[in-house]
C-alpha cells in the first residue's frame, strides 16, 4: 500500500514546482521531502524525478500519480470533516493566516477564548498578507485566512472560497506634529499635493489602494519611503519624515510627534475570514469564525 504520506510529498512538489518549495508548505526540509520521494519511488517501482537543465523536474509517471493523488487527498479530508461533523466537537489542527495588523490588532482578542473553550483544537498561526493569506487557503496550507480589502480595489475569491464580513477598518492621514497640516480638524486629497508619502511597497492592497485613491483625486503621490510594517512608518513620521495614511487597527497609541488627521471623504478597509467552502461543516472552522466576529464585536464596541 502506498504511504499517504509520501503522496503527500508528492503532490506538494507538483503544485509548488519544487522540492524546495513544497517543503516551505509542508513544514519539512527539503532533504526531507527529498527522502519521502526516494521512498516513494521505491515503493512504486517507478521513476518520479528526472534532471531537467539545472534542476529536476517530476516525470509523466510522477506528474500522474500526482494527479491520482490530489483525488486521494481530497478523499482523505473529506473522510476527516465527516468524522468531526459526526462528533460535533471543534478538534485537530487549525491553521489561521492573518495580515500583520490584524495579527497585532484582532488575534490576540480572539484566540484566548478560542483556545480555552476548545481544549481539543490545536490552533496556529501564521503572518501573511492578505493575496498570499488567500492563496494558502485554496492550496489548504490554512484552514481560515484573515484579509482585507478597499472599495476602489477589491479582493476577488474563486467559487470555492467562502467569506464572512468581520467589519470596516477606517483610515487617517498620519502627519509630524511640525507639519503644516497638523492640528486640522480634517484633510482632503488636494490638500496633499507635494507630499513626501511612506507606504507599504507595490504590489500589496494598501500600496495600490493609496495609489488609486489619490489619482482619482487628481493627485499623484511620490511615495519616498517604501515600507511594509506600519510601526517602522510611524517611528520616520515621529521623526518628521513624510506622511502617511494607516489604518486603526492595530495601530496603537500614536508618539507625541505624530498626530492623526481624518481624510474626507473617510477611507476604510473591509475585513473578511475566507475558508473554503468545503470545510464549512467542519466544527473547528465553525467556533473559529465565531471567535473572530466576537473579537472584532467587542473591539468596536469597547
Amino acid at each position: 500500500m502506498i504511504d499517504l504520506g509520501r503522496l503527500r510529498a508528492l503532490h506538494a512538489v507538483a503544485l509548488y514546482g519544487s522540492v524546495g518549495s513544497a517543503a516551505d508548505a509542508l513544514g519539512y526540509t527539503p532533504s526531507a521531502v527529498s527522502q519521502q520521494l526516494a521512498k516513494l519511488e521505491r515503493e512504486t517501482r517507478t521513476t518520479l524525478l528526472e534532471k531537467r537543465g539545472r534542476g529536476i523536474a517530476l516525470t509523466d509517471a510522477a506528474q500522474e500519480l500526482a494527479a491520482t493523488a490530489s483525488k486521494v487527498l481530497e478523499l482523505v479530508e473529506d473522510a476527516e470533516l465527516r468524522l468531526e461533523e459526526q462528533r460535533g466537537q471543534a478538534i485537530g489542527e487549525l491553521v489561521i493566516a492573518a495580515f500583520p495588523t490584524a495579527t497585532r490588532g484582532l488575534l490576540p482578542a480572539a484566540l484566548p477564548g478560542l483556545i480555552d473553550s476548545n481544549p481539543a483544537l490545536d490552533v496556529r498561526v501564521v503572518e501573511l498578507d492578505p493575496f498570499d493569506g488567500v492563496t494558502a487557503v485554496q492550496r489548504g496550507e490554512v484552514h481560515i485566512a484573515v484579509v482585507h480589502d478597499w472599495h476602489n480595489t477589491p479582493l476577488t475569491l474563486t467559487e470555492d472560497l467562502s467569506r464572512t464580513k468581520l467589519g470596516t477598518d477606517p483610515a487617517d492621514v498620519l502627519v509630524p506634529v511640525t507639519h503644516r497640516l497638523a492640528g486640522k480638524e480634517s484633510v482632503r486629497a488636494s490638500d496633499l499635493v507635494g507630499e513626501r508619502w511612506i507606504c507599504q511597497p507595490p504590489g500589496t492592497i494598501c500600496h495600490d489602494w493609496l495609489i488609486r485613491t489619490m489619482r482619482k483625486a487628481g493627485v499623484e503621490p511620490d511615495v519616498a519611503y517604501s515600507i511594509a510594517e506600519y510601526q517602522t512608518q510611524i517611528a520616520m513620521l515621529d521623526r518628521g519624515i513624510g506622511i502617511g495614511m494607516i489604518p486603526r487597527l492595530g495601530r496603537g497609541p500614536l508618539p507625541p510627534g505624530v498626530t492623526a488627521i481624518p481624510l474626507q471623504p473617510a477611507p476604510s478597509r473591509r475585513l473578511y475570514a475566507v475558508w473554503r467552502t468545503a470545510t464549512a461543516r467542519r466544527p473547528a472552522v465553525a467556533v473559529t469564525l465565531s471567535a473572530l466576529k466576537t473579537a472584532w464585536r467587542d473591539r468596536s464596541t469597547a
